[in-house]
């Protein structure tokens, strides 16, 4: 518990838990965590784990926000907006979200977009490790290393870096690697997890509709990302009918949680190169090499 102690003591980490418990006790109770690089990812991408825990006694959701929201668009009625006064606000929207979706606890780390993606600076790292090993055994999602938005990709290596620096026992039980900035629609059938949310409709658009200062900002999020889990429950099988209504796609990253010597770009990278094959193997039938 000595990692948590030392976050508390950050300086720029803002720090909310349900009916005010101490964040040790909160993080005790989380069973899925989410870690994601800017304000609203966690209820875009890892909805999954928020909708599974709301309502649950014997189930908790903590989110973490790694970075402080001021690099954010600041269009149409927020052009005069000054990056201070909207990283303030998407602070209080973030934990807005956290009390609508009841988590356990809700952390911002508040680092800028430049410290997130230098892989030089360890420090978002070692702040993820003394978080993860408060609450051994959760599921965890976060970026997938696929994603095309830099910090994103930044946050998921802090992400591996950190669950690799415990021990196997202080470790997540599961390792989900979700899609926002790109889909997850190339990977084979086979390899995706798939997140019905199906039935969550009215929780996912009081969560969406929190981040005014996105929406306002010139970004619908809040109607892309449900039009994209609708996607996904539709345009899955081409045969049968719909199974579900909303479904968020993502990746199993277990495996580079469980065995360190495996290289994160060798592991994406064939995942890639097996739909490449997929698709040369279904083109080959009508046009023999």
């Amino acid at each position: 518990m000595s990692g948590v102690v030392k976050l508390m003591e950050i300086e720029r980490a803002r720090i909310w838990t349900r009916d005010g418990l101490p964040l040790g006790e909160a993080l005790a109770a989380t069973t899925h965590l989410g870690i994601g690089a800017h304000h609203d990812d966690l209820e875009f991408m890892a909805f999954e784990g928020i909708a599974l825990c709301h309502g649950k006694a014997n189930l908790g959701f903590a989110g973490i926000t790694c970075t402080d929201g001021r690099g954010s668009a600041r269009k149409d009625a927020l052009k005069e907006t000054t990056a201070e006064s909207l990283a303030a606000m998407r602070i209080r929207e973030q934990e807005e979200a956290a009390r609508i979706g009841n988590y356990t606890a809700m952390i911002q780390l508040g680092h800028s977009s430049a410290e997130t993606t230098d892989p030089a600076i360890t420090r978002l790292e070692r702040e993820l490790a003394s978080i993860l090993e408060a609450c051994p055994g959760s599921v965890l999602y976060t970026h997938n290393p696929a994603d095309k938005h830099r910090t994103h990709t930044g946050v998921f290596a802090a992400v591996l870096r950190a669950v690799r620096s415990l021990p196997p026992e202080s470790r997540p039980a599961r390792l989900v690697g979700c899609e926002v900035w790109r889909d997850l629609d190339w990977l084979c059938d086979h390899e995706k997890i798939r997140m019905d949310v199906s039935g969550h409709d009215s929780l996912a658009n009081r969560l969406n509709e929190v981040f005014v200062s996105q929406i306002a900002g010139g970004k619908r999020y809040d109607l892309a990302v449900t039009g994209r889990r609708a996607a996904n429950a539709t345009f899955y099988e081409p045969r049968d009918g719909d199974s579900a209504t909303q479904v968020i796609t993502g990746m199993d990253l277990t495996p580079l949680m469980s065995d360190d010597n495996i290289d994160p770009v060798d592991f994406t990278c064939a995942m890639i190169q097996r739909f490449e094959a997929q698709v040369r193997l279904e083109l080959r039938r009508y046009f023999p090499s």
